[in-house]
């Protein structure tokens, strides 16, 4: 008598894709083989976009910080440094990021409260006060305000001494995921997309260095794309950008290899890794029939980010041991820079205490854990390959379906991707709250009169009060005349279809606020108003 066999419980990873209970090199053969495997370093950089990666240099370790008033941040980036953090990730409070100045009424509450306010060039020269610029890259995560902080950034560098042709660092300015995700807008979607180009214009000719756009699939996966849609999303809106450059009369060698990418990294750990690796082959692919002719445009630089959608309020000190995987899923992914998230982040703006912690845990993968010692030690796994070639299919169907349908600025406009994403979002919460998606703590092994000791970060009226009164005495000790002139260029460059950047720099260094610069161009652009579908 045969004793009879247990079927197979069967999984499907979030992006769709079966898995199998065992990989073979026949599964490798049938999804793709080995063609777009490659060596590190070399097209289509599957394996990494350096020949020794982590051997030779470890990777930037960038946590996001800034709260409160430019002084407050500055306090915050110093000790982050000083406990070996190796880049900075600028958190900016909501009124900065919408274009408002810190005494608008419609910022009363909100000064300071979610990042740091920022009105003027002065605030930036406080917040990065001491701060060795060629030493510590900054990365500004600001949208629909980042044509004006870009300025800011550039001209307050200038200022200190430094060449802004050889200065490094990043701006987010990824406006058409802001549409899909965060929500962060100010202008409608054409001429948003105008003003990106502008700064892709201008830093290829004055900061060529500078990466004027990370394009974030991290905030659509936030918002409830699966991996391999987080992917395409992101290559599609890349594309967009492309075009809008070449529109210019660029070539896409004179800017692309400045374009660098922020990706999420919570999930399953095979998922991911075969996500990044899939996305570097399918990126240089991209860039290459752009046009592209240079090596150095093919390659996907990225920030992978610490996964804030997978930390739960729940039990929040098993936060520690998710980013602890997270951080080990950005390194086994070739990730060139980690932002990793916080213990305490599923509740409020990290203390120090908990931003070391994620700080060190980054250091231990360096110096303890082997994770620098060879390149892509997954790479040859017979399910690791396989799930790559997978992976890499799955984005390409995605990205062919949104190209069908109009392409990626019109799916924008018209909504179609945000309906998209919301509805997804809303289908995987329903998943958790019924445990068809299991998340430790939430739906399984739950403490059910748990005792969280998670304390939120105060938001002072103070500090607020404070920055209203800087912003005055800088109004009050300009040259007003000047912020006159410049404003007015501004309006004019906008209603000519110029290049803005050259008017915003002359606005900037005339002490010309966030707010002021902003209203002049909505004069111009109008504000977005959002669809609605249902």
């Amino acid at each position: 008598m045969t004793k009879q066999s247990k079927p197979v419980r069967k999984v499907e990873n979030e992006s769709g894709i079966a898995i199998k209970p065992l990989y073979t090199e026949e599964d490798v053969v049938a999804s793709g083989g080995y063609a777009m495997l490659g060596k590190p370093g070399e097209y289509p950089y599957t394996r990494g976009i350096h020949p020794l990666m982590y051997r030779e240099r470890p990777w930037t370790m960038r946590q996001y910080a800034g709260f409160g008033n430019p002084v407050d941040t500055n306090q915050r980036f110093k000790y982050l440094v000083a406990n070996g953090q190796t880049g900075l990730n600028v958190a900016f409070d909501l009124p900065t990021q919408i274009g408002l100045d810190s005494d608008d009424p419609l910022a009363e509450g909100e000064v300071g409260r979610v990042g740091m306010a920022i009105d003027s060039l002065r605030d930036f020269e406080i917040a990065f006060d001491g701060i060795d610029l060629e030493r510590i890259t900054v990365s500004l995560t600001i949208n629909g305000a980042a044509a004006i902080l870009i300025a800011m950034y550039l001209a307050m560098a200038e200022k200190r001494g430094y060449d802004i042709a050889k200065l490094r660092g990043t701006a987010q300015n990824d406006i058409l995921k802001e549409f899909i995700g965060r929500g962060t807008w100010i202008y409608p979607v054409k001429p948003s997309i105008k003003l990106v180009a502008d700064t892709i214009e201008y830093c290829a000719r004055y900061a060529p260095k500078y990466s004027p756009v990370s394009i974030c699939g991290y905030h659509i996966r936030e918002s409830g794309a699966n991996p391999a849609q987080e992917m395409a999303y992101a290559f599609c809106i890349g594309k967009a950008y492309i075009e809008a450059a070449v529109a210019r009369g660029l070539s896409v060698d004179e800017f692309a290899n400045r374009l660098s990418f922020n990706f999420n990294v919570f999930g399953n750990i095979f998922e991911q890794v075969a996500k990044f690796r899939a996305g570097r082959s399918l990126w240089a692919k991209v860039v290459k029939e752009a046009g592209a002719k240079d090596p150095e445009s093919m390659v996907l630089r990225m920030i992978a980010g610490g996964g804030g959608g997978g930390l739960t309020y729940e039990q929040p000190e098993l936060n520690i041991v998710r980013g602890a995987y997270y951080a080990l899923i950005s390194a086994l992914s070739g990730a060139q820079t980690m932002a990793l998230c916080c213990y305490d982040e599923a509740y409020t703006i990290p203390t120090e205490y908990a931003q070391r912690i994620s700080l060190r845990t980054m250091q231990m993968l360096i110096e303890e854990m082997g994770l620098c010692e060879t390149v892509d030690p997954l790479g040859g796994s017979y399910y690791v390959e396989t799930l790559t070639n997978q992976m890499r299919a799955k984005m390409e169907e995605f990205m062919a379906e949104i190209d069908a349908n109009g392409g990626i600025v019109e799916q924008v406009s018209q909504g179609i991707a945000q309906a998209r994403v919301s509805q997804q979002a809303y289908a995987m919460q329903k998943a958790i709250e019924e445990g068809r998606f299991p998340k430790v703590g939430v739906n399984r092994y739950r403490i059910e009169e748990e005792e969280k000791t998670v304390a939120f970060h105060p938001y002072k009226e103070e500090d607020a009060a404070l920055q209203r009164a800087s912003l005055e005495r800088v109004r009050r000790e300009r040259d007003g005349e000047a912020v006159k002139r410049a404003l007015a260029r501004l309006e004019a460059d906008a209603r000519a279809d110029r290049n803005v950047m050259p008017a915003i720099m002359e606005a900037v260094k005339a002490y010309a606020t966030v707010g002021e610069m902003t209203k002049t161009m909505v004069a111009v652009f109008g504000r977005y108003q959002e669809p609605v579908r249902f």
